[in-house]
């Protein structure tokens, strides 16, 4: 999916990092759910955001 501009796999308590870019934040909350988590073996996710001053 084009919003997943970096995805790194991980060994650990997560398998993935995927970074997300949107134009807010409502939209990656968008992303998450409507196209993140509907993809199947995706059991939880946990959204980190990141702010630029």
């Amino acid at each position: 999916m084009k919003e997943v501009v970096e995805l790194y796999p991980l060994f650990g308590d997560y398998d993935l990092i995927a970074k997300v870019e949107a134009p807010d934040y409502n939209m990656i909350g968008e992303i998450v759910v409507s196209k993140i988590r509907a993809i199947e073996g995706v059991k939880t996710t946990k959204t980190l955001a990141r702010m630029a001053f």
